[in-house]
């Protein structure tokens, strides 16, 4: 099942340089973890004690996995992740 992630500017230093890779789940956290597998350096960049880190949003198909089953939401073949680093400032 392919699971297209769309990688933030600020992280694709790790991931070669790409904007979307692609990874398998059954779930979020399945995506998350097999993202981590092909690229180590994103999954601290990513979770923090096991959780999406706290300045860090995740989204599926353009809705807030927050508001969903979080890293237990089901994916499908076809979904899209987006990761968006969360942005602060006055």
């Amino acid at each position: 099942m392919a699971i297209k992630v769309q990688i933030p500017t600020p992280m694709r230093q790790h991931t070669e340089g790409k904007a979307v890779a692609e990874s398998t789940g059954s779930t979020v956290q399945g995506v998350l973890d097999d993202l981590g597998r092909q690229y180590p350096a994103l999954t601290e960049r990513l979770f923090e004690k096991g959780q999406v880190r706290r300045f860090v949003n995740v989204y599926l198909n353009d809705e807030d996995i927050r508001y969903l089953d979080n890293l237990s939401t089901a994916v499908k073949d076809g979904d899209e992740v987006a990761i968006i680093p969360a942005v602060a400032g006055g």
